[in-house]
Order: structure tokens, then C-alpha cells, then sequence
């Protein structure tokens, strides 16, 4: 089976692929990119064949639309498995899928809820994608429904998390005890990853993205959420021509500030929170209404000025809006403000993609963004959330931030590529 790929392998990966078949519980953590799925997805191949009938196969990820993007995709790629990959058959959507000739189940573990997905199961093989973000219940279901005698295993893969997730101390720092096979991969250890990419990565990511997926470690989030923010080198008081206005992110507040960030793409090919709309009720000491705010936010993109050019007024690609704001995405349709959608909100993946425009030199913030310049330096760290194995930002002073981060997560498949690793301030 391994002849049949169309991508080397490591003696590592190798090594780990067979060592597998007999771990009844078996771990590749470590760095982005650096090999730990591919080899866990072969080790899955071969022990897909010599699985006992007489149990379910699954495939777990947090929903149906990450296995297909991180595991079935791969495996349906014939650069990547060969002509092993005409033997992966699935109909996006749905929740079986057909893998050298066995049925596989599909099961998207996103909430505790999930466990009654395989509550009574007796499972022979499964297999677990990023096994940090699967409910701790969940994971502990699983285990309980791996009852084929000694043939049942357990294959997983992860980046690395805080110290204190449930993971690493009760399985990892537990191995031994727990019968679990743990392999900890780096970038070195993917011999198909070109030097061009692994340079990108590493300039894309900073601080605690650095340390977790990069450098694979267990690390604590703490401290400043953007420590790489910069007052020199990401304020700008002059900005280019702007080739794309690609999206106002909302952060909606009666009681609390509301906040609006406007983003384009300049001619530069850079990212520019290019102007901000925000109104503070405990300030003004009147909240308004939803029909004010619309009214307010339309008046400020009819009148944000267009740099390099004589002309006012912007329309934005798209209007992202806190998703629990129902009311108010109400009142922009019916006030006809085009292309409004509810922004993605998944806080950890935004941060993460604030950080990497941030720390890959991509992001500039005008200074007239006074309320997010206010709260970036301060955006911190939960500390005692950090000590209990969960990464959540201290919910204070950060309205402009969620803005940001719904502005530019909602829109990161479009700016990602702009990222370059030959910038000169990088390299200065």
C-alpha cells in the first residue's frame, strides 16, 4: 500500500504508520503541515483492511463538513494516495462514505449532544480529526463503544492546545497507563512540505500560534491575545489606493459600545482597517434603536472618504454582523443595505486569523480607528479560564476587536493569498 502513494514518507511517519496497527490508542500531534495526517490516514487505510466485521467504522470530526474537507478530500486526492484514491467514494452531504470497499460513518462531534450519535455503537475502527476540539464526553463515549475485544482501535490526530486540555492531561501525560501511542511531529518531519511553504508558515504565524503550530507545544495562552501587534509598524496615517473594499465587520451593543470596521485591499496588495464607526451608549448617555444604528452606518459608508481619490462613499462587498443580532440584520434588509451576512464566529479560528494578517506584516490600522486601536494593545488572555484547558479572551473592551476579527475571518479565503514571505519590513 505505501508503493502506491504519490508522496514520500519519512522514516518517522513510516515508523509511526506501523507501530499503529497494534497501539490500541494511537496520537500524532505536533506542527501544521508537518506530515501527522498523512500518516494517519495511511495508518487508517491499512488497518481499515484487517478490521474485524463485526463493528461499525467511523470517522470523527468536529462537523460533516471538516471531515470532508480534512479527511475525505485527501483521501479522494490522487496526488496525495495514488490510485488507492478511486477506492474513496462520498456525495458531499452525507454521512456515510465508501473506503476500500467498507462502509464508513460519519460523525461531526461539535457538542456534547454528539455522543448520543454513537451511544449503544460497537465500533471496530475510528478514527478522530483534531482530537483537541471533540467534546471531552464524546471522546470518552468513543472509548467505551471500542468493544471488539483487542482488535478495536482508535486513531487521532491534533495540533497542540493549552497544558491543562483534558487531552494531554489525562491521555497524553497519562500514556502509558492509558495504553496510548503518541507521536509528536515538526515541519522537519514532512519530507513532500516545499522550504517556500514551510518559510510562509512560519512567518504566518506568531506568539502563541508560533509556539502551538510551529514549534508543536503545549503551551499557555496568556498574556496579550495580539503580542504581536505593533504601534510602529501597523498604525499608518496615510493610506494607498483601495482596489477592494471587502467587508465592514459589526460588533452590535445597546449597553455595550457598537462597533463597525471597514477593511479594503490597497494597491499594495495590504489589508487596511481602513475607517470605524462606533457609538458608546454609556458615553452619549442615550442608546438608540436599531433603525438608528442602520441609519448611522449608512451615513458612515456614504461618507467615508476614498483615499487617492476626490469621490466619498463606499459599498462594501459584504456587511458582517454579529451573528446574535438577528434584530438588527432585520432592520439592515429592511432597510435594502445589500450583500449583509451573519459573520463567523468561531472565536478562537478569528483570532488566529487576525493574528496571521497582524504577524505576517499584512495589516495596517488607520489611526482614525481610535476605538480598535484603543483595545488591541489590551485584548488579553483569560488566565483562569487558561488554567481550567480552555483559550478564551477576558470579554472587556473588545467591540472594535470582534469587528476586526468578523471582518476579516469571514473573509479570510479572500486575502490569505496576498500573504508573501519576501515583504521588506519582514525582513528588516
Amino acid at each position: 500500500m505505501l508503493r502506491d502513494l504519490g508522496l514520500p514518507l519519512s522514516r518517522k511517519q513510516i515508523a509511526s504508520i506501523v507501530e499503529a496497527q497494534d497501539a490500541p490508542l494511537a496520537l500524532w500531534s505536533g506542527a501544521v503541515s508537518s506530515g501527522k495526517t498523512i500518516a494517519s490516514l495511511v495508518a487508517f487505510l491499512v488497518r481499515l483492511v484487517a478490521a474485524p466485521d463485526h463493528g461499525l467504522v467511523v470517522i470523527v470530526g468536529r462537523t460533516l463538513q471538516t471531515i470532508e474537507r480534512n479527511i475525505l478530500d485527501p483521501l479522494q486526492s490522487t496526488h496525495l494516495f495514488g490510485p488507492l484514491a478511486a477506492h474513496v467514494h462520498h456525495t458531499p452531504g452525507s454521512t456515510t462514505a465508501v473506503i476500500l470497499g467498507r462502509t464508513v460513518h460519519l460523525v461531526g462531534a461539535s457538542d456534547a449532544r454528539a455522543e448520543g450519535r454513537i451511544r449503544g455503537s460497537t465500533i471496530a475502527l475510528a478514527y478522530v480529526d483534531e482530537a483537541t476540539l471533540v467534546p471531552h464526553s464524546f471522546w470518552m463515549m468513543l472509548l467505551s463503544r471500542l468493544r471488539v475485544g483487542d482488535q478495536s482501535r482508535l486513531l487521532a490526530t491534533t495540533n497542540p492546545d493549552g497544558p491543562f486540555h483534558w487531552l494531554r492531561s489525562e491521555f497524553i501525560a497519562r500514556a502509558d497507563q492509558v495504553d496510548l501511542t503518541h507521536w509528536h511531529f515538526t515541519l522537519d518531519d514532512n519530507p513532500a512540505m516545499d522550504p517556500k511553504v514551510v518559510a510562509r508558515l512560519k512567518r504566518q504565524y506568531t506568539g502563541l500560534w508560533y509556539r502551538r503550530f510551529i514549534l508543536g507545544e503545549w503551551c499557555l495562552a496568556q498574556g496579550s491575545v495580539y503580542d504581536m501587534f505593533d504601534e510602529q509598524r501597523h498604525i499608518v496615517d496615510l493610506l494607498p489606493r483601495m482596489r477592494r473594499w471587502i467587508a465592514v465587520g459589526i460588533d452590535y451593543g445597546t449597553v455595550n459600545p457598537f462597533s463597525a470596521v471597514l477593511v479594503g485591499v490597497g494597491d499594495d496588495d495590504r489589508l487596511y482597517a481602513v475607517s470605524e464607526y462606533r457609538y458608546d451608549s454609556n458615553t452619549a448617555h442615550r442608546q438608540l434603536t436599531d433603525a438608528q444604528y442602520s441609519a448611522g452606518v449608512r451615513k458612515w459608508l456614504a461618507q467615508v472618504p476614498r483615499p487617492g481619490e476626490s469621490a466619498s462613499g463606499v459599498q462594501p462587498e459584504w456587511i458582517f454582523v454579529d451573528p446574535s443580532a438577528a434584530s438588527f440584520m432585520n432592520q439592515l434588509w429592511a432597510d435594502q443595505v445589500p450583500s449583509i451576512a451573519p459573520a463567523v464566529n468561531d472565536v478562537l479560528d478569528g483570532i488566529r486569523s487576525v493574528s496571521v494578517a497582524l504577524g505576517s506584516n499584512l495589516l495596517r490600522v488607520h489611526r482614525s480607528c481610535t476605538g480598535l486601536l484603543a483595545e488591541l494593545p489590551g485584548y488579553a488572555w483569560d488566565e483562569r479560564a487558561a488554567e481550567r484547558g480552555e483559550d478564551k479572551p477576558v470579554k472587556t473592551a473588545d467591540h472594535s476587536a470582534d469587528a476586526l476579527r468578523y471582518a476579516l475571518h469571514s473573509t479570510a479565503h479572500t486575502w490569505r493569498g496576498l500573504i508573501r514571505t519576501d515583504r521588506e519590513e519582514m525582513a528588516a
